[in-house]
């Protein structure tokens, strides 16, 4: 099992607490907003569900997600029955090679900067991993994995994969018999480029076989603490989620259910925040850029991935020096070595701290 990545932080956040203003965090990812009312409404209104949940979902939460993947993610094909709700992305990713089937001998390629779920799941079912640093790297190489994660935007670069990439990816997985799982968390924040389903026509072509799509309330509604979020996809690689998780009780709560629906049938939220990250992300950029940095990718998602133009090999010590606690690049992995990455999910107080922090030099 793979160390827990937290505790690769422990040295910088040290650093950055001797600060004598405090600390200011913009590593983890956490949602700092208000949840959504439309969440807060219906889970007060699902207080007295008193029976066993349903582990495939009601009919209206599979209806509203159905809605929502045709309307927000350009889905097409995607029926009832091929929509599963979740406890949490993060549970299912850690999760997903054991209930689709892998064993020991199987080969799961993720992304060579990725997030560390991926290789926990890996690990859980004593599969072997192999990285690739674009979806065209590992076409053109010669891996033939049981699974491969795709996540656009990416955590923890914001890279956004092209429909077009993203097609040849899929059509290269069905030539080698290969699962294609994508990771869509960030799907609805696009900033500079438009993150693409891989349940949208232009990457399927008409056909899901062999594809699911993992999508999340927890950034998009600040709802990281309810544990919403659904699998869609390949009608038959659902059936088999869906018996694994009866069999083991892998079920959404009825209450939580009753949220999910409600989220997912309101885009007005999600709008108002996109436009409260979008504001976020132009003062950290232009703070980061302003004090010597550059910003490598991050054309989407709710991270900044960047570096210090004057090569200073680990810049997130040169934040932590600053109070300022961000993550590390991953220092095995190429396009990780030297960079930093610092998240857009912390408050505006702290947003203008940081700002305040990187003009004093």
């Amino acid at each position: 099992m793979p160390r827990y990545y937290g505790a690769r932080l422990d040295a910088y956040r040290r650093t950055a607490a001797a600060h004598p203003d405090g600390p200011v965090d913009v590593s983890i990812g956490s949602p700092v907003d208000d949840t959504a009312a439309a969440a807060q409404q219906a889970l007060a209104a699902a207080g007295s569900a008193r029976g066993y949940p349903a582990t495939a979902g009601t009919s209206e939460l599979r209806e509203a997600v159905v809605g929502w993947l045709t309307r927000v993610a350009g889905a097409s094909g995607v029926t009832e029955e091929m929509v599963l709700p979740v406890l949490g992305a993060k549970e299912f990713v850690a999760g997903a090679p054991l209930q689709l089937g892998l064993a020991p001998g199987d080969v799961v390629a993720v992304p060579e900067l990725a997030y560390p779920t991926y290789g926990v799941g890996v690990a859980l079912a004593g599969c072997t991993v192999t990285t690739y640093a674009t979806p065209r790297d590992l076409v053109r190489s010669d891996a033939r994995p049981a699974l491969v994660w795709l996540n656009s935007p990416s955590n923890p670069d914001g890279a956004v994969w092209s429909p077009e990439e993203t097609a040849e990816l899929v059509a290269w997985a069905r030539s080698a018999g290969t699962l294609v799982v994508s990771d869509e968390c960030y799907l609805e924040f696009g900033w500079e480029d438009q993150p693409v389903s891989v349940l949208d026509p232009r990457v399927h072509g008409g056909d899901l076989t062999g594809l699911l799509a993992v999508h999340s309330e927890s950034k998009r509604s600040n709802a990281a603490g309810y544990r919403l979020a659904t699998v869609s996809g390949d009608a038959a690689l659902v059936r088999e989620l869906l018996d694994i998780r009866r069999n083991v009780g892998l079920i959404m709560p009825t209450p939580q259910q009753r949220v999910l629906t409600a989220l997912v049938a309101d885009d007005e939220h999600v709008r108002r925040q996109r436009e409260v990250y979008a504001r976020r992300r132009a003062l950290l950029r232009g703070a980061l850029e302003g004090a010597g940095f550059v910003i490598a990718r991050s054309t989407g998602g709710l991270y900044l991935w960047a570096a210090l133009a004057d090569g200073t090999p680990d810049p997130a010590a040169h934040l932590a020096a600053r109070g300022i606690l961000a993550v590390p690049g991953r220092p095995t992995a190429p396009r990780g070595r030297g960079f930093v990455r610092v998240a857009l999910t912390v408050n505006d107080r702290d947003v203008q701290r940081v700002v305040d922090r990187l003009a004093e030099g």
